[in-house]
């Protein structure tokens, strides 16, 4: 890997890249098959990602005709590599047995190791006989969708492809490492003027908020809806934030505590609402939700833009989602794509169905909407929203980060790269966009 690193930094040609021998193994950041029962019986509050998260050398497996092999620049952390490192909801081997039945290339990701990551940047350094569009030498931004074009179930749209999986969560080789394995329809264009962990963040939380709030798939925002923003300055929210001021909407945004408040208005987003500070209590003692509450929490919101939601950006689940469904406009639009305070939701159905609202379920994104997502990147209309940056030995810490909700935005993760600020290419552009606007979060946590 260091011949790889030190022609890629020489900006090597593609035929010089093409030619280094690609090694036998590398370092990646994984769990084990044997430890999938180590958190049993514990709280998932107290399951910790620096026991079950390994850093090492890992064999390399043969490429398939359609893939391509990146190395790996930077990555970063998701909701879902806790997920996979605290082995909840369940175990992700199971994911990977599944796709080792469906044929011989897929065989390869059952393994006692599950290599995670679901976000990455970096240059493609082999291509696979099948592949078209990209050679060694491109850098690339990889999104996650991982999913086969030979079923005809995922040609209208691939997210409801019936093998459609998400890369290093469902899929192993997985971007959290030196090396990565990865389809060529995941590959695009890395953003000019961002680095190389400015770029990793973006891809996955970027691409599903496009998909909930822009694309035909979901909501369909249009000028002038307001839009209900769960964890505005989270890793969705941020770019949903974002996405909505760009598209002519109204953000309301809601965070918990006075300085993701000030973050928000920073971004241009005036509507804001500390939950903490206004002590909702959707959920009382006995166990049952308080109508009182959500009616508070929507005068709220009336209060500062003078109608009822559009559009509820909802992502926590269980503990937001009476409220949500309560706030909605007449003929409204709940759209969900996660439940990170709990799977099962409780609402009262009479204000969805005499209001004629409606839930929209929303999975990551197709490739058309994550190369969309990643145009309005590259020409500097939405931000990434990268608060600080971790090393890969680090890869267990930055977990327990966000399993903890101890950070605002997405944190990077270098992987090759060997220091931040690295992978610029159009430094007119970035100074253009402006390195305040790309470093927003980074500054205001310090970073």
């Amino acid at each position: 890997m260091k011949e790889i690193l030190d022609a890629i930094n020489a900006d090597a040609s593609s035929d010089d890249l093409a030619n280094i021998p690609i090694p036998e193994s590398y370092r990646a950041a994984y769990v084990k098959r044997d430890e999938a029962g180590m958190f049993e019986g514990m709280d998932s509050w107290d399951k910790d990602p620096r026991q079950s998260v390994h850093i090492g050398e890992v064999p390399t497996p043969e490429l398939a005709p359609d893939e391509v092999f990146v190395a790996m620049m930077a990555s970063s952390i998701n909701f879902n590599t806790v997920w996979t490192s605290i082995f909840e909801p369940l175990p992700t081997f199971g994911f990977l047995d599944r796709l080792a039945r469906e044929s011989e290339w897929g065989a390869r990701h059952a393994r006692d190791h599950h290599i995670i990551g679901s976000d990455g940047s970096g240059v493609v350094v082999r291509v696979g006989s099948a592949v078209r569009n990209w050679k060694p030498g491109d850098r690339v931004n990889i999104h996650c969708n991982h999913v086969d074009d030979q079923d005809p179930s995922a040609h209208d749209d691939s997210m409801l492809g019936a093998n459609q999986r998400i890369w290093g969560f469902e899929t192993n080789f997985g971007g959290l490492a030196d090396l990565a394995v990865v389809k060529a329809n995941q590959l695009m264009p890395k953003p000019t003027h961002l680095s190389w962990e400015e770029s990793a963040v973006n891809a996955l939380c970027a691409s599903t908020s496009y998909r909930m709030l822009v694309s035909q798939n979901a909501s369909r925002m249009k000028q002038g809806d307001v839009v209900l923003i769960w964890g505005a300055t989270g890793g969705l929210g941020g770019y949903a934030v974002q996405l909505v001021l760009n598209g002519g909407g109204i953000p309301v945004g809601v965070v918990s505590s006075p300085e993701k408040a000030e973050l928000l208005k920073q971004m241009g987003c005036e509507a804001v609402i500390d939950r903490k500070a206004a002590g909702y209590r959707f959920w009382g003692e006995d166990g049952q939700q308080d109508e009182t509450e959500w009616r508070r929490f929507g005068k709220d919101i009336r209060n500062l833009v003078g109608e009822d939601p559009d559009i509820v950006f909802e992502h926590p689940g269980r503990q937001t989602m009476g409220a949500s469904v309560f706030v909605a406009k007449k003929g409204g639009t709940i759209v969900t794509c996660a439940a990170t305070s709990g799977y099962m939701i409780e609402y009262d159905n009479r204000h969805l169905w005499m209001k004629l609202k409606r839930i929209t379920s929303s999975h990551f994104a197709n490739y058309a909407e994550a190369s969309a997502m990643n145009k309005l990147i590259d020409r500097g209309a939405i931000q990434p929203i990268i608060s600080g940056t971790y090393e890969l030995e680090q890869t267990a810490e930055a977990a327990l980060q966000i399993h903890h909700n101890l950070h605002e935005g997405k944190l990077g993760v270098l992987c090759l790269a060997e220091s931040e600020g690295l992978g610029i290419t159009d430094t007119e552009k970035r100074e253009r966009v402006g390195v305040d606007n790309i470093r927003r979060f980074a500054n205001h946590a310090g970073g």
